[in-house]
């Protein structure tokens, strides 16, 4: 099941995806998706109601798509989760996941504008894999027990400034967290939908160029591993992202480092998540 939500910034309203691509309006089995709807059984009242067939269809046109989660209590990051691409940044091969949390303000929707900060000069681009949690989640023991707190999985673009996040802290976080950093979508897909989350291909590009081109096979820590080894951490809670991490062809790792600047395009997809398309401006 794609579950999305619809309409103007801060007006959005639920909505399901069905198979033959038509929208239906989910505002009478909730108020929005969010933690609060993952965390009472959302998912599984919104297929009974798909079920009946009681959902009033929604006219596409002119429908803005908003980010599918609205307001994540977190979104926790992996770095460096692909070996291509620590390669291209002359990183070792992490020996346990490398965690960064980013402000959950940047989420915004998958063709939304995103903003280069001012005084950036390396704007920077990232496709990967979104995690959203759909329970509560603490000392999980392995993969079997992270499964089932997946709800689901989206398109992520984290979006990276790479001045403020090497060069001016020994953090990541200013690099991460300027607004509009974290466009996300179009749909939150089902768990179920997804099967295997190692078996996706990733792919960006910029002004019609190809940058990106990975597969989630090619992770150095799995999805299931990268959820229980958090959950060791910190409690995950319901309407939790987890970003997982991005393969090779960022802007970083290329000779010429074309950085993103005002007016480029860009293009990112994974495999049955959907896909996302972002012109970018001035903040």
């Amino acid at each position: 099941m794609k579950l999305l939500r619809v309409g103007a910034p801060g007006e959005e309203r639920p909505a399901v995806r069905t198979e033959d691509g038509r929208l239906l309006d989910l505002s009478s089995v909730t108020p929005d998706i969010d933690g609060a709807f993952l965390a009472s059984d959302g998912i599984e009242r919104a297929r009974a109601s798909l079920r009946e067939g009681d959902l009033p269809e929604l006219a596409p046109e002119g429908l803005r798509i908003g980010a599918p989660l609205a307001r994540p209590g977190k979104i926790v990051c992996i770095g460096l989760n692909y070996r291509d691409h620590a390669a291209e940044t002359g990183a070792a091969i992490p020996p346990r996941p490398v965690v960064f949390m980013k402000d959950p303000g940047t989420v915004v929707g998958p063709f939304d504008e995103v903003l280069v900060p001012r005084g950036s000069v390396k704007t920077d681009w990232e496709v990967e894999l979104a995690v959203v949690i759909g329970r509560r989640a603490r000392y999980l023991e392995g993969p079997r027990a992270a499964r089932e707190v997946i709800a689901g999985y989206a398109v992520s673009h984290d979006v990276s400034e790479r001045e403020f996040q090497l060069e001016r802290s020994p953090q990541w976080d200013l690099g991460k967290s300027c607004e509009t950093f974290n466009p996300l979508g179009p749909w939150l897909v089902t768990a179920d939908e997804v099967g295997d989350p190692q078996d996706l291909a990733l792919s960006l590009s910029v002004n019609g160029v190809k940058r990106q081109d990975g597969h989630t096979r090619d992770m150095i820590f799995p999805v299931d591993h990268i959820v229980a080894y958090l959950s060791q951490y910190m409690v995950l809670r319901p309407g939790d992202v987890i970003n997982t991490g991005t393969p090779a062809g960022v802007a970083l790792g290329l000779p010429d480092t074309p950085y993103l600047r005002s007016g480029d395009t860009v293009e990112l997809s994974v495999e049955g998540l959907g896909e996302q398309r972002q012109t970018f401006g001035q903040a």
